[in-house]
């Protein structure tokens, strides 16, 4: 399914990450609602796509530990660089949540993809046989 409809997980990719930051700001308080929230949202997004054109340009499966990994540091790297040259601020505690997070999230979803997917195939398979 994912390989023939490579957007969704892209949308699945762009949702966690926009939790991640929801999730952030809530547990700060952090007020200016949607603003606030593009103003944290965007460094990450930008690491997101970075992320996403470099499995693009290599052809890996979008749902894979290989991919999740790429897409993971770069989302988190590159969204803390954009964040230092904003001028926003990041903590050692925050490099390390976000690493933490954002790896659950985005290699997470493909490790239970990947499960879910051998299990059908083994009932499959058991079926057939």
């Amino acid at each position: 399914m994912f390989r023939k409809t490579p957007w969704w997980s892209f949308v699945i990719d762009l949702a966690l990450v926009a939790a991640f930051v929801l999730i952030g700001r809530r547990s700060h308080a952090e007020s200016d609602a949607f603003v606030g929230f593009l103003t944290t949202f965007w460094p990450f997004l930008s690491g997101l796509v970075i992320g996403w054109l470099s499995v693009v340009g290599v052809r890996w499966p979008f749902v894979s530990f290989r991919s999740g990994a790429v897409i993971w540091i770069a989302t988190v790297i590159v969204g803390m660089l954009l964040r230092i040259s904003s001028g926003q601020g990041v903590a050692w505690s925050f490099f390390v949540v976000a690493l933490i997070v954002n790896a659950v999230f985005l290699i997470g979803w493909r490790a239970l993809a990947i499960g879910l997917a051998r299990r059908s195939r083994r009932r499959s398979e058991s079926r057939s046989a």
